[in-house]
């Protein structure tokens, strides 16, 4: 590595650190109030061990990309401004050996991010839900999150707005344990969620039911109901779901499923996982050739118009993702356009700037 090179790629990597730990500690500062949230709660120091560990790998993919980013466009922009870049045309120097190395350190952190998306965060995923079936009611609650639906329970359904203690409000439950394979839809303005050994009961208020049960298709209404979930924290071994599967077996059950649907938010999750590796190789190639363009006063504005694409990136693919059951536009295909823009981007960029 030659003397430029190996001063351009310290920078590159100090920088790089700093964002790393700033961004890190920004992102989990939600996941360090749960926890200490499970603390106060009496949650065993081993369950608390074991849902940090793995909580943590998940925000590589968000803050590796984008402190790689965040690095690209400050220290060259830097470069840029103090005439350094201007320096080195001068001397002679070709500008893609000064990027050749933080590339280099892009592709290295792609490729862990790949392993990471693959083989790391399928597991975080499968021990999440199974902690959620080895506490107690009053903590198994707070490991639950408000806003999504919520399928640990056996053949339920859960869904709740905001929860304040034990109390969950605007709730709503798809009840399969009816008869004939018939369901219900239970709802309540809010519910005390209270436990009696195994089972978990549900003081619900303002609660309608629909339909009552096999014999009673109507609905009835009742300000008071207690609901009773057998077995709701029984331990078991919860079939495993898209987002479970490592890299060779999400590759077996796409190959083994036969529903178009079901294997098409397959195709799209692996999709995800690369889409999000490769991040960190788009967002260096695009924000090295930024920083440079970047005079003194225009700076910021580089690093707005990279953050906008890096805002860009990550909403395509959430939109591609929310598509994954509609096999015949190729959602799998489409989620890979932000690595294609950024790759076009980066080779406009970088040819103005040779």
């Amino acid at each position: 590595m030659k003397t430029i090179e190996r001063y351009v790629f310290g920078s590159f990597l100090t920088s790089f650190l700093l964002a790393f730990l700033v961004l890190s500690f920004v992102l989990t500062i939600a996941l360090m109030v749960q926890i200490v949230g499970y603390i106060l709660d009496g949650v065993s120091m081993k369950l608390v061990g074991e849902f940090a560990l793995v909580s943590f790998p998940e925000t590589l993919q968000w803050t590796v990309p984008l402190a790689l980013l965040v690095s690209s466009v400050l220290v060259f922009s830097r470069l840029s401004a103090d005439s350094e870049v201007a320096a080195m045309r001068a001397c002679g120097v070709n500008l893609l050996s000064v990027m050749k190395w933080p590339v280099l350190f892009a592709l290295a952190c792609s490729l862990v991010s790949a392993w990471v998306n693959n083989e790391i965060v399928p597991r975080e995923h499968e021990v999440r839900r199974n902690l959620k079936s080895k506490v107690s009611v009053d903590t198994g609650i707070d490991l639950l999150e408000p806003g999504r639906w919520i399928d640990d329970f056996p053949r339920m359904k859960i869904y709740f707005a905001r929860k304040e203690g034990n109390w969950i409000y605007d709730l709503n439950v798809m009840d399969y344990t009816m008869t004939n394979g018939l369901s219900r839809t239970i709802t309540a303005s809010k519910a005390l969620v209270k436990g009696e050994g195994r089972d978990v009961t549900l003081d619900l208020y303002d609660m309608t039911v629909n339909p009552i049960d096999a014999a009673h298709p109507g609905m009835a209404r009742a300000g008071h109901y207690s609901y009773v979930i057998k077995d709701a924290l029984k331990e078991t071994t919860y079939r495993k779901k898209g987002k479970d599967f490592r890299f060779f077996e999400l590759l077996d059950a796409i190959r083994g499923e036969k529903d178009k649907k079901a294997r098409s938010k397959l195709k799209v999750e692996l999709s995800r996982r690369l889409v999000f590796a490769v991040a960190s190789l788009c967002f260096v190639l695009v924000g090295v050739p930024l920083g440079i363009r970047a005079q003194r006063k225009e700076s910021s504005v580089g690093m707005a118009v990279s953050l906008a694409i890096a805002l860009s990136y990550y909403l395509v693919a959430v939109l591609m993702q929310s598509l994954q059951k509609n096999s015949s536009i190729h959602p799998e295909l489409l989620m890979w356009l932000p690595v294609a823009v950024c790759l076009v981007l980066a080779a406009w960029f970088t040819r103005k700037n040779l």
